[in-house]
C-alpha cells in the first residue's frame, strides 16, 4: 500500500472490474479519457488478464478513501506506464470514476503519491501525461502537483463530433518537491 494523507493507493484485484465497468460506461466519466466505447465484463477481463502479463510496475493501482461503513471505498485508479528505463521516464494515467468524489482533490493527492513513488522509489527522471484541452479540472489538479506545459497536439483528440487539442504536461525529478 501506498499511504497518502486522504487516501491510499492498494493493488488492483478481479473483484474491481465491476466497478470498472462501470465507470467505463459513463459518458462523464470517459469525457477526459481516451477510452470511447462501451465496454463488457468480458472485455475488462481480457483487459485484466493481459495487465498481469505486464511489468508490477506498470499495473494500475486503486485509488481508495477511508469509509465509515466499507473501511476503504474505491474512487478510482492511476498508474504510471509505458515506463522506459533507459530514459527514466513513464507516462501518468489517472481516473476518478466515483463522480460523487470529484473536486474534493483526491485526484491530485494520488499523482502526487505516484510521483513520490516513481522519483523516490522507481528512480524515474521524468513523468508525464496527456489531458485533453476541454479538462480544466485535471488541468488545474495537474498544476498543483507541480506539471508544467510542455506542448499541444492540435486537434489531436476527437469527441463527440469536435476536435480537441491534446495538451502534454510534465515534471522532472529536479522541479518534484515532495
Amino acid at each position: 500500500m501506498i499511504y497518502g494523507e486522504r487516501i491510499r493507493l492498494r493493488a488492483m484485484t478481479r473483484e474491481d472490474l465491476p466497478l470498472f465497468v462501470d465507470w467505463l460506461n459513463d459518458p462523464e466519466v470517459i469525457q477526459g479519457l481516451m477510452h470511447y466505447q462501451p465496454i463488457s465484463i468480458e472485455d475488462e477481463e481480457r483487459w485484466f488478464e493481459g495487465m498481469l502479463q505486464t511489468p508490477l510496475d506498470e499495473h494500475p493501482l486503486m485509488i481508495e478513501i477511508p469509509s465509515e461503513t466499507r473501511g476503504w471505498e474505491p474512487i478510482g485508479n492511476c498508474s504510471l506506464m509505458k515506463i522506459d528505463w533507459r530514459i527514466r521516464q513513464a507516462e501518468f494515467g489517472i481516473v476518478i470514476g466515483a463522480k460523487q468524489h470529484w473536486n474534493k482533490g483526491y485526484g491530485t493527492e494520488a499523482l502526487r503519491l505516484l510521483l513520490r513513488h516513481g522519483f523516490g522509489t522507481l528512480n524515474l527522471n521524468r513523468v508525464y501525461l496527456r489531458v485533453y484541452e476541454n479538462n480544466p479540472r485535471a488541468i488545474r489538479a495537474y498544476e498543483k502537483a507541480g506539471l508544467q506545459v510542455e506542448g499541444r497536439l492540435r486537434q489531436g483528440h476527437y469527441y463527440q463530433g469536435q476536435y480537441v487539442d491534446v495538451i502534454l504536461m510534465s515534471i522532472l525529478r529536479s522541479e518534484w518537491k515532495p
